[in-house]
């Protein structure tokens, strides 16, 4: 469920109606809403109610501070996977020890950044980094809590590119390997191991892969503690889908998952930690563009819009499906149009022959699922500005991220003194 409906014909975030905010602050832009976001995190903590936990926000899905701030004020943790990830967490307010870190490549600096600011745990990929961050914390006079990230090899079925649970990923260490991994940790200087972590892949709608993956978990949590070691936490990761395409798939509900998780690992006496980014922000967000041009082609219509590839690069990247609605309801959609941004690729193309309403320069459409990796990952290719950000709560909305004049832009580039 989101809280983008319609009322009297035009598209709405929660009592705001969209045509307001473009005109306002311009297409193309990003609209989310508070109440879907709290929403959403919500039924996690539900879910997981009746064990110790902690909800991890993926900032990787959406790392806006307003939506951090949100979510955080709401109790949520947050996992990490890169310094200014982590320092967008904290200029949110979310305090230390509610920031798990994650990521195969953390940097010496970046360790030291969060040990000092404060840092619930490190989520440990790799043998050498267990030892880079012994280093660190040794040198530092401190102790780093970390978890191991095993890899169950587990299919997740998912898309080819968010797989991050088969033994050919570059996630994790082998879950083979990890009782012998975890003596090396035991024995290292500025090292306490706190607990056990796992992420399979993202956009996941079947609990299988899931519960496959606990179960191996729950395993090793038995193994580890006849070896001695203390596993009080157990990171689930996160990857939980949402239903982006018109088809009969419908995705788990997180009640369910939270079943699952008791089935396998509730016996277990541990905190359970989850990391949820799509489900939480995915349907709380919108794109909203504008039709520049409907352009006829040979046999096809060309719906040209202001928002390009840049700006949500999911159907380029992934060949990701997003509905796209009309902001004013038009009638029976029996046009077909390819829909496409200015972008001189032929990639800039976010669906081919998408049956809409009829549509004409001016009108605005939106892009439905947008709030996870919509925003986050936009860029300013061909020189065009990133896209801004806009947050409604109830029958108000503030623009949350700006969208930078050329001037702005220009003037981040230096010219050498050769020129």
């Amino acid at each position: 469920m989101d809280h983008f409906l319609y009322r009297d014909g035009i598209l709405h975030a929660e009592a705001v109606p969209l045509p307001e905010i473009a005109a306002a602050v311009g297409t193309p832009v990003y609209v989310y809403s508070a109440a879907t976001l709290a929403r959403h995190y919500h039924l996690f903590t539900e879910a997981l109610s009746p064990l110790p936990h902690l909800v991890c926000f993926a900032v990787k899905a959406n790392g806006n501070l307003a939506v951090l701030k949100l979510l955080g004020d709401l109790g949520a943790g947050m996992d990490v996977v890169s310094e200014g990830e982590y320092r967008r967490a904290r200029a949110a307010g979310v305090p230390g020890d509610r920031i798990v870190f994650s990521g195969v490549g953390k940097t010496k600096r970046e360790m030291r950044t969060a040990l000092e600011g404060g840092i619930r745990q490190f989520n440990v990929e790799s043998e050498p980094e267990l030892l880079a961050l012994s280093e660190v914390a040794a040198a530092m006079g401190t102790t780093a809590p970390v978890t191991l990230r095993v890899n169950p090899d587990v299919d997740a079925k998912t898309h080819e590119k968010i797989a991050t649970g088969r033994k050919e990923d570059k996630f994790g260490v082998p879950i083979a390997r990890a009782r012998d991994i975890y003596a090396q940790a035991a024995a290292l200087p500025g090292i306490a191991v706190v607990g056990i972590d796992v992420h399979i892949g993202s956009q996941l709608t079947d609990l299988a892969p899931f519960e496959a993956a606990y179960a191996k978990v729950a395993d090793l949590t038995r193994a580890l503690r006849a070896d001695g070691h203390r596993i009080d936490r157990l990171d689930l990761g996160g990857g939980l889908g949402i239903p982006y395409a018109r088809s009969n798939e419908v995705p788990p509900l997180p009640l369910d998952y939270g079943a699952m998780v008791r089935r396998t690992v509730g016996d277990l006496g541990c905190e359970i930690e989850i990391e949820p980014g799509r489900l939480i922000a995915g349907n709380a967000g919108v794109l909203l563009a504008s039709v520049v041009y409907l352009k006829h082609g040979e046999g096809r219509d060309f719906l040209i819009l202001d928002a390009a590839m840049n700006d949500l690069i999911r159907p380029a990247m992934y060949g990701a499906w997003h509905d796209i609605v009309p902001v004013v309801e038009g009638g029976a959609p029996d046009h077909v149009y390819d829909v496409v941004g200015p972008v001189c690729e032929s990639g800039d193309t976010f669906a081919r022959g998408r049956p809409l309403p009829p549509m004409t320069a001016g009108d605005l459409v939106a892009f439905r699922s947008a709030g996870a990796y919509g925003a986050v990952m936009a860029s300013e290719y061909n020189a065009r500005p990133l896209v801004p950000e806009v947050l409604v709560s109830g029958d108000h909305f503030a623009v949350i991220r700006a969208r930078p004049s050329f001037d702005e832009m220009l003037a981040r580039d230096t010219l050498p003194a050769w020129l």
